[in-house]
């Protein structure tokens, strides 16, 4: 089943957004984006809810931008998160990637307002038709508040410039239909369901734990890809368990920031109001990562 954007099929990683001395470390951001380049990966998703986008200035979450795009330089797609609560904002962000040179932009449904499903609407009409770039809707109820019911989103899709969904509401349903009625295409937006929402359709991830396995969940969606469900369903084993565990410790990015710290990846630190993981969370964590392999 062709969709509209086979480009992103595979997998996607949401970066960390690393600080130092609560000011963004630029350099560590360039020397992950190297290594996730290297590690084979389709596109970079970077100031979306990993890279704790709601505490950057307006001026960093431009020059985040501007860095990932520069240090991908052509070697991979760029999909930066630029949305916003503010349609205003949301179009600002999303035409300053554009001009920087990012492949496509991935826009969050507004949060906290809790727009109608026509605001919904309106306000993803708004920012597609000011750009070229490709629209990723991110439906993520979870941090939202508020869907985008599966009426809305076929609705939007009869805009061209829509042309993904990064699915993170956990619900099948919601998925199938999407992939049943439009040519859209749908990417996971949770770790854990990438085999099941593949099964159905979507072609890839935008992915957490890849910042850490990359490889691994490379391994995982070339082999669903390919109709290798046996060895797709090995990896979803091994990397589910890792999802769950670490994942579930705390609000995401802590525990990736944290795991990447003990892998000697240092991201520095979180920037308030998120805090680390107590002592307990943290001898969890490398249990975690013993058990998988990691440490």
């Amino acid at each position: 089943m062709k969709t509209r954007a086979e480009e992103y099929a595979g997998l996607s990683i949401a970066m960390v957004t690393p600080f130092k001395d609560d000011k963004v470390d630029y350099e560590a951001l360039e020397r992950n984006t190297e290594f996730l380049i290297r590690s084979g990966v389709t596109c970079l998703v970077p100031v979306g809810t990993t890279g704790e986008s709601p505490t950057l200035t307006h001026e960093e979450h431009e020059k985040v931008i501007t860095t990932v795009v520069r240090a991908a330089a052509g070697r991979c797609k760029v999909m930066p998160g630029t949305g916003s609560n503010c349609t205003n904002e949301a179009l600002r962000l999303t035409r300053w990637a554009e001009d920087t040179g990012a492949d496509a932009a991935l826009v969050v449904a507004p949060y906290y307002n809790k727009p109608t499903q026509e605001g919904f609407y309106q306000h993803f009409k708004t920012v597609a038709e000011a750009v070229s770039i490709p629209i990723c809707v991110y439906n993520i109820p979870g941090r939202a508040a508020k869907n985008i019911e599966p009426e809305t989103i076929i609705r939007l899709a009869e805009l061209p410039n829509i042309k993904m969904v990064k699915e993170a509401t956990g619900a099948m349903d919601q998925a199938s239909r999407i992939l049943a009625q439009t040519d859209l295409t749908v990417l996971s937006g949770d770790d854990s369901m990438t085999l099941p929402h593949m099964a159905v359709g979507a072609k890839g991830i935008i992915s957490v734990v890849g910042n850490i396995v990359p490889q691994d969940m490379v391994a995982l969606c070339n082999a669903m890809l390919a109709n290798d469900l046996e060895t797709a369903r090995k990896w979803h084993f091994k990397t589910f368990q890792l999802c769950r565990d670490m994942l579930s410790l705390a609000t995401n990015p802590i525990p990736v920031k944290a795991a990447m710290k003990l892998l000697g990846m240092d991201t520095g630190e979180l920037r308030l109001p998120l805090t680390p993981l107590d002592e307990k969370q943290e001898a969890s964590l490398i249990e975690t990562l013993k058990r998988y392999g990691l440490l």
